[in-house]
């Protein structure tokens, strides 16, 4: 599940600034949305693309540390 998360989190640093896609998610960013991508996207662990979007339709839900990853990376 871990796996998942992170391929989203890279995928929203891909949509943002291309210096933010090379650097990919930091550690703290990832660590910031894991519990919100359990909670919210669970169903979408295996699918990066899904999970990604999920991440996004969930911006609202998330905690301030996830949203603001979110908002950074592009969403």
């Amino acid at each position: 599940m871990t796996r998942s998360v992170l391929l989203a989190l890279a995928l929203i640093a891909a949509s943002g600034s291309s210096a933010s896609a090379q650097s990919g998610p930091s550690a703290q960013e990832r660590a910031a949305c894991r519990a919100d991508a359990t909670k919210f996207c669970a169903s979408f662990v295996g699918k990066p693309a899904q999970m990604n979007g999920c991440l996004r339709d969930n911006k609202a839900q998330l905690s301030e540390g996830c949203r603001k990853v979110v908002d950074a990376r592009g969403g």
